[in-house]
């Protein structure tokens, strides 16, 4: 079987990821639980899928490195694949990814959330541990603004996930190292390319992390990921990520230009069959700030429990929201798109042009409307002849 026929299975059971590993069975994740299905798979094979899924010069770079990143189309389903090594040789973990993105209600998120980019500078973090669905709620928050805000939007990615169409934005995507050879670059040249907008798929250096700071202190709005299990951790994380001599420095700086932070987990609501992300949310008040500033981030879960009219969230009032929640929204089946190996470069294309009409415009009757192609030729003189015929 080929990685799409493995895919497909995945998708026809409901599944969020798919794991392969040389001497072990396919298996599953499906509402949160690993499943085994089927036979054991032959490290063979799994070699054989990588080769075929990499091509030939991924794959030399993937035997150099000892793991690879990348998002293709399979069986209708956008994926995104890790091939890494294990003690039993070559191992595949695949996400199924939603078709396209959707807005907060069809990726059943509280609408409380839009708040967060409404400033038109600052840092917004989306938080939580892996698989969490970290991507999807940054890709929510990405086409809101597409749909509701005229912004230059510039993300850094690795790999690509979801492929963005312009709305009222014009969104450009850039996938490390395809487009450019680090993050650490992708930020530097992102600042000279006039962006609203700079969307950040994850702070993994400190490198990174002051990097973003300062083009969150500099007048742009950055959407950014971070591996956390609640918001003061996401804080922590970002402050420790420096010697001790900086970290006052650090923390002024994320204390001026943080807008909120968003820390998720996943539940699975037995009665819908469905998961579901379970959201903190801290948002930048003033009692934030100055816990930020003063280095005491234990006082975050206060301020966040304190601050439920200002928009806060914490793990529990959010559950009590989940649980009066009744209109949840299902993901839709995949798109028939085709399948892909190497993600396709975005470009506009122009319009086509409509084709010419055989024949010239005529009246069918007298009460009939006249019709007129749509054509840089149309004969006006003629035209003028007939509405003249027309008129009483």
């Amino acid at each position: 079987m080929s990685l799409r026929d493995w895919v497909e299975i995945a998708r026809k059971l409901g599944a969020s990821d798919l794991h392969l590993e040389g001497g072990s069975p396919l298996v599953v994740r499906v509402g949160g639980e690993l499943r085994p299905m089927g036979q054991v798979v032959a490290g063979s094979q799994i070699v054989q899928v990588g080769k075929d899924t990499l091509g030939s010069d991924a794959w030399a770079q993937f035997l150099e490195r000892g793991s690879a990143d990348l998002s293709v189309v399979l069986g209708g389903t956008r994926c995104r694949i890790n091939l890494y090594r294990t003690i039993r040789g070559l191992a595949i973990a695949v996400r199924l990814l939603v078709p396209s993105v959707h807005d907060f209600r069809t990726c059943n998120l509280h609408p409380d959330l839009r708040k967060l980019i409404d400033p038109p500078s600052g840092l917004v973090v989306i938080s939580g541990p892996t698989g969490c669905g970290k991507s999807t709620t940054l890709a929510a928050l990405i086409e809101e603004l597409n749909a509701t805000r005229s912004r230059h939007i510039i993300t850094l990615e690795s790999p690509l996930e979801y492929l963005y169409t312009n709305r009222r934005s014009f969104i450009r995507q850039r996938e490390i190292p395809t487009h450019s050879p680090s993050f650490e670059q992708a930020i530097v040249d992102g600042l000279r390319e006039n962006p609203d907008v700079l969307v950040i798929s994850e702070m993994r250096t400190p490198e990174v992390i002051r990097l973003t700071l300062n083009a969150a202190e500099t007048g742009h709005l950055v959407l950014a990921t971070l591996h956390s299990a609640t918001c003061v951790e996401a804080l922590s994380r970002i402050c420790m990520a420096f010697p001790a001599d900086i970290q006052a420095n650090i923390r002024a700086q994320l204390a001026d230009c943080l807008v909120g932070v968003v820390c998720q987990r996943l539940e699975f609501l037995e009665a819908y069959q469905l998961r579901v992300p379970r959201c903190e949310v801290l948002l930048a008040s003033s009692g934030a700030k100055g816990a930020i500033r003063s280095g005491q981030l234990s006082q975050i879960a206060n301020v966040i429990q304190s601050g439920g009219d200002d928009g806060m969230w914490t793990f529990d009032r959010y559950q009590r929201w989940m649980e009066q929640q009744r209109d949840w929204t299902r993901p839709p089946p995949p798109s028939a798109v085709p399948d892909e190996i190497a993600v396709p470069q975005m470009a506009l294309k122009p319009s086509p042009k409509p084709s010419r009409p055989a024949a010239p415009p005529t009246v069918h009757g007298e009460n009939s409307p006249i019709e007129i192609p749509i054509d840089d030729e149309v004969d006006l003189t003629e035209l003028a002849k007939r509405i003249e015929q027309r008129t009483p």
